[in-house]
């Protein structure tokens, strides 16, 4: 069957053009060192062999930085840089890459006294003078601080959405206008919700779908597959990324789960279920990335599913992230949360820090924070 399709502008990356009805582009992201120049270049191009169309590296030094230069000379794929806090190092980064992505939460954490829209402004100017894409990556666990201070603590969808508009605008005020925005959280219906509602107001620029910290497969890919159909049944979405909790060797699992899910969708095979984990336990976990800085965090996401599957009929939250990047704020959301440091896991409850433990006693210590909430929820009255 034809899906319908939003008008969105086209924006070319590398050799691969998305929006104005070019076919959906599929996307991964490198779970290597990047530093570890032969590990990262076998797995773009396993990634590429397994249909990807764009492959995203992180970039947090300039040894990163260095890297990339050398693993760009070694590969073929269109490749796109993801910028953390340092945004300076897009001018670094730029010439061997053909998109650059900023999240606009991270822009605060160089150079405070500086506004925005300066920042922005030189990583446009990188871009032109480099030939590349941008993506303007909103992400739920990381909005920007001014936004998120305008609204009510339980309103996440507002600061996104006025954040992705406001960088729109100023893009356009610079007459920049080969960017992508992507719109992310790990909530399947929140990430229906934002992309509506920023489609609804900007039907001209590309969206990068995806849900953020899905976890590990199969729910991983059935929360995805849950806002994929609903948005892209509706014509909203030129590139996705289908973002799982897996192994190195199993980073081609992410761009088979897009593909099918395309497939799925084009041939009218679209599933009715949209609440998965609302009224039941959800586990989320962040995709396994080069930030990653112990890899027994991919292990200690499947420990904590298979320890918590008692608990499976309890609408509760626990979150594990794999960094420092998007572990502190990340897990403010759930009601526990895990983020994995070299050699220890912060535990916490909602924001509130519970410690920190090793990785082979943070399970118990974790059941015992879980055994508590159940029964304090168990014990209060009902209205």
């Amino acid at each position: 069957m034809d899906l319908p399709r939003n008008p969105t502008r086209a924006v070319r990356i590398g050799t691969v053009t998305i929006g104005d009805g070019n076919p959906i582009a599929v996307q991964s992201m490198t779970a290597t060192h990047t530093r570890n120049i032969d590990a990262t270049v076998a797995q773009i191009n396993d990634l590429v062999a397994a249909g990807a169309d764009v492959v995203r590296v992180a970039v947090d030094s300039k040894k990163d930085a260095e890297a990339l230069q050398e693993i760009s000379r070694q590969v073929t794929a269109n490749l796109a840089v993801d910028l953390q806090e340092n945004y300076r190092l897009a001018e670094v980064v730029a010439p061997h890459v053909s998109k650059i992505r900023y999240n606009p939460g991270h822009l605060y954490h160089h150079e405070r006294e500086k506004p925005w829209q300066d920042k922005v402004r030189f990583i446009a100017q990188v871009a032109v003078d480099h030939d590349c894409a941008i993506r303007v990556g909103v992400n739920c666990g990381s909005v920007d601080p001014a936004k998120k201070d305008k609204y009510a603590a339980d309103d996440s969808i507002s600061p996104m959405l006025e954040s992705a508009l406001d960088h729109c605008e100023f893009l356009d005020s610079l007459d920049f206008t080969r960017y992508v925005v992507s719109l992310k959280d790990s909530d399947p219906q929140q990430v229906i919700e934002v992309n509506r509602r920023f489609a609804e107001q900007r039907p001209d620029v590309p969206l990068h779908l995806g849900v953020t910290e899905a976890g590990l497969p199969p729910d991983g890919v059935i929360k995805t597959r849950i806002a994929f159909e609903q948005l892209i049944s509706r014509g909203i979405g030129d590139t996705i990324r289908v973002s799982l909790t897996v192994p190195n060797d199993r980073k081609h699992e992410e761009i088979e789960a897009g593909r099918q899910i395309l497939a799925d969708i084009a041939a009218g095979r679209v599933r009715t279920v949209v609440d998965f984990g609302m009224d039941s336990l959800n586990i989320i976990s962040c995709p396994s990335c080069s930030r990653v800085e112990n890899e027994a965090f991919i292990e200690l996401a499947e420990q904590v599913k298979e320890m918590t599957s008692y608990a499976k009929d309890h609408a509760i939250t626990i979150a594990v992230m794999g960094c420092r990047v998007n572990g502190p704020g990340e897990t403010d959301d759930a009601d526990l949360g895990l983020w994995c440091a070299p050699n220890f896991v912060n535990l916490k409850k909602g924001p509130e820090s519970l410690g920190t433990y090793p990785y082979d006693e943070i399970l118990d210590r974790l059941r015992q924070e879980l055994d508590a909430i159940i029964a304090e929820r168990s014990a209060a009255p009902t209205a």
